[in-house]
């Protein structure tokens, strides 16, 4: 899945990028204000991290114009600032999180797992319908309750589906939450990855719409088991 971080310092941005690279997220990485504001307007990211001291325009800012433009996508502040005002105005204004530096990376990548839970409306790690789950804390796929590891891609592509059951979603709208900024996008790449999510699935599981895109065909409700969240040593 994408992610939008908003850092200025260069090292610290270098090495959560190819952290957060190493777990499975592409990541688009932006140093200044007014960038970061133009690239959540471009939308199309499973969550953001903000910090707040940026040139230009402060992060508050930043998150103060999304929010007043009905953009709700996560927003996870992490900063220095870690006075009890800061904090009451960072939530206040709008983010779903806060983590003061320095902070652990396994901590970071629960909060983030956990701000997009929230914003696909469920407390579980699991989403999906009693055909297809996707376990958003070990990556796995639970097809009629086997499980299937599935690469950083593959996890990607199947949440933006999973996300709306049913809806069409096309090549651009794939591509857009499969690929980071920079990266070489050859023209079939959202085929084959679908060729081989269907060999995982079943060849009916996710259907194209000629012409337009892909979907999942909406299902019946998780069954209870489902929706238990991993053990607490499972892999981020």
């Amino acid at each position: 899945m994408r992610v939008l971080l908003v850092e200025d310092d260069e090292m610290i941005g270098q090495s959560l990028k190819q952290a957060l690279g190493a777990n499975g997220w592409s990541v688009d990485w932006v140093k200044e204000g007014l960038l970061a504001q133009s690239a959540m307007a471009d939308g199309g990211y499973a969550c953001v991290l903000l910090d707040l001291g940026l040139p230009k325009r402060d992060g508050i800012e930043v998150l103060r114009k999304a929010r007043s433009v009905g953009d709700h996508t996560p927003v996870l502040v992490l900063t220095a600032r870690d006075g009890i005002d800061e904090r009451i105005t960072g939530l206040d204004v709008g983010a779903d999180d806060y983590l003061v530096k320095p902070y652990e990376f396994r901590e970071l990548l629960a909060r983030m797992r956990a701000v997009i839970r929230r914003r696909d409306g469920s407390a579980h790690s699991v989403i999906g319908g009693a055909d297809v789950q996707l376990d958003l804390t070990t990556r796995e796929v639970l097809v009629q309750g086997e499980r299937s590891q599935l690469s950083a891609r593959e996890f990607a592509l199947l949440h933006a589906l999973l996300e709306r059951p049913g809806a069409i979603l096309s090549r651009d709208q794939l591509e857009s939450r499969i690929y980071g900024w920079g990266e070489e996008v050859s023209s079939n790449a959202v085929d084959v990855l679908i060729h081989g999510m269907r060999r995982k699935l079943g060849a009916d599981t996710i259907r194209n719409v000629r012409g337009l895109g892909w979907r999942i065909a909406a299902s019946g409700p998780m069954p209870a088991a489902a929706t238990t969240t991993a053990p607490a040593g499972s892999t981020p």
